[in-house]
């Protein structure tokens, strides 16, 4: 791919599939989330190597509890092994992680896996790497509506002066850019509950590449139909 292109800065990725790719292959669910780990790791290397500043991943929705508890478990215990193994290699390709969501609440081993990574890197100045964990985009925006209110009650602001911005700087994203580039795997043409504030002018890629098949070929063909994408933002 030529790296000439006009890449969007932030690119957010629905990692769809994974349960899917296990059923196919007659392996167990948390083979198919194993595999997808596998995926984002490629994913997230191209994306430093292209010079792109965001990239956000549907981890673990706020949804995702009603899962089997082996189910979830299974999960983080993957996280934290993805954390623990990759986290090295991150912080020396200039990474700075991030999370977007509440993950005071998920299980302590995954809960200092994430810290540590936080800490560790945040001075860097690249690539940065939002993993969106018990994160749910209507939670997002309630939490900072929440925050708001408490502040116009407590006379730090005038609700009359609120405007757009003020939200946008509430929530997890504040700060950030909205994401240019939705990604979505495995053939569902749905958010989620997925960055529903930011994604007002976002476009929108779908692929029924399941996920742990997503690779950097797949990437870079999402990342090229954007370039040919024509955005207006409401204009003409």
């Amino acid at each position: 791919m030529s790296e000439s292109l006009t890449m969007p800065a932030h690119v957010a990725v629905i990692m769809d599939g994974n349960g899917r790719w296990a059923k196919k292959h007659g392996v167990p669910r948390l083979s198919g989330h194993k595999a997808g780990m596998e995926a984002l790791k490629k994913i997230v290397r191209r994306s430093g190597e292209l010079g792109i500043d965001y990239l956000t991943v549907y981890a673990f929705s706020t949804e995702n509890w009603k899962r089997s508890e082996e189910e979830v478990g299974g999960i983080f215990r993957i996280l934290v092994y993805y954390m623990e193994r990759e986290i090295r290699e991150l912080h020396q390709e200039n990474v700075k992680v991030n999370i977007l969501g509440d993950y005071s609440i998920i299980p302590e081993a995954a809960r200092k896996a994430v810290a540590d990574a936080v800490e560790k890197t945040k001075n860097n100045t690249g690539l940065q790497f939002n993993i969106a964990l018990n994160y749910g985009g209507r939670d997002e925006i309630l939490r900072a509506v929440k925050k708001i209110a408490g502040e116009v009650r407590d006379g730090k602001r005038d609700p009359e002066d609120l405007k757009e911005e003020d939200i946008s700087a509430a929530l997890y994203t504040g700060g950030m850019p909205d994401p240019d580039l939705i990604i979505r795997t495995s053939g569902e043409l749905r958010l989620s509950n997925f960055l529903i504030w930011q994604c007002a002018y976002s476009e929108f890629y779908f692929t029924d590449t399941l996920w742990p098949d997503f690779d950097e070929k797949a990437y870079e063909e999402a990342l090229q139909a954007f370039t040919h994408r024509k955005r207006n933002f409401g204009g003409r």
